[in-house]
């Protein structure tokens, strides 16, 4: 009889939590917060423990976007991003920037450990992550084109 993949075990022990607290299917989850990695840490408590691999993720956004609002010591490739987004992008980055230190705060209070605000925080994470993305994905698609626009005018300038 072979021992069932630690994936396997994670899927089945979210598989309740999830019929329990109404949680997002595991893998929409996994494909944006990489949950998987979980399977590797032996825990009593596994809501906890996607909760803050949750968090990893939104906190690493949460970095990248206040490098593009507010550029001290970013790393070069932002600058050509920075300078070409719009007021109304800038305007949607700081909503988004406002809904992830918002939930931020809301992981803080997560101290006191209870199953049930655990989940919430996963639920409210995934929805708002939806809403997220796609709004920063226009954004990034939209600097896109007008960073390569900018630099096509560049290259057909001075040959010397």
């Amino acid at each position: 009889m072979t021992e069932k993949s630690k994936l396997a075990k994670l899927k089945e022990n979210y598989s309740k939590i999830q019929k329990k607290y109404g949680l997002p299917e595991f893998d929409k989850l996994n494909e944006d917060f990489k949950i998987e990695k979980t399977a590797q840490t032996e825990t009593d408590f596994l809501v906890r423990e996607i909760r803050e691999t949750i968090g990893e993720t939104l906190e690493n956004f949460l970095r990248f976007v206040e490098a593009i609002l507010n550029p001290v010591n970013v790393p070069m490739f932002l600058f050509p991003i920075i300078k070409s987004l719009s007021v109304e992008e800038k305007n949607k980055l700081s909503e988004i920037y406002k809904k992830i230190s918002k939930l931020e705060i809301d992981a803080m209070k997560l101290i006191d450990y209870s199953e049930k605000k655990e989940a919430e925080f996963i639920k409210n994470s995934y929805v708002l992550w939806q809403e997220i993305k796609k709004d920063f994905i226009k954004i990034i698609e939209g600097v896109e084109k007008r960073v390569d626009i900018k630099s096509e005018k560049t290259e057909k300038g001075y040959f010397g």
